[in-house]
């Protein structure tokens, strides 16, 4: 199996993972933090485990340029949420 197919591999089950555990888990986040909230303990470890994975993904998704903007969009939307519960904590 040649890089470009274990990449589509990894990408494939990267893409399921978003889906399906950490865009719910992450909106689920934005909206307790937009109405003022403070994050759980478990909330605040899932971001860190994502930032931390984050580190992974990228040399893949540098590799396909056909990914890069739904990265980007992921990365914005985990920067916000983590922007407002830093707001929320300062103000706490």
């Amino acid at each position: 199996m040649d890089k470009s197919e274990t990449d589509m591999g990894v990408i494939s089950a990267i893409l399921e993972r978003l889906e399906k555990q950490r865009l719910p888990q992450l909106l689920t986040i934005q909206k307790k933090v937009e109405a003022g909230e403070t994050p759980s303990d478990i909330e605040l470890s899932f971001l860190e485990t994502v930032v931390s994975d984050t580190k992974d993904v990228l040399p893949i998704v540098g590799r396909h340029p056909e990914y890069q903007r739904l990265v980007s969009q992921v990365t914005r939307l985990y920067d916000e949420v983590i922007k407002k519960i830093l707001e929320i904590e300062k103000g706490a």
